[in-house]
């Protein structure tokens, strides 16, 4: 399973660490993700959300 958000698909993007002398070394940033017991299709289920989802109201958590 690729490590990205289910329910938005987010994904890490990459870019670079960049030094005072301007040296450019690759690197990813990664989202945010969390594994949480949501309600999907009325069965509660664990998936990876990332945090905006979580916190936007876009998972229903299982009690």
């Amino acid at each position: 399973m690729a490590y990205a958000c289910e329910i938005c698909n987010k994904r890490h993007q990459s870019g670079h660490n960049v030094s005072h002398a301007n040296n450019k070394t690759k690197r990813v940033f990664s989202p945010n993700l969390q594994t949480v017991r949501a309600l999907i299709n009325g069965a509660a289920r664990r998936i990876r959300v990332c945090t905006r989802c979580l916190r936007s109201g876009r998972v229903q958590k299982a009690v």
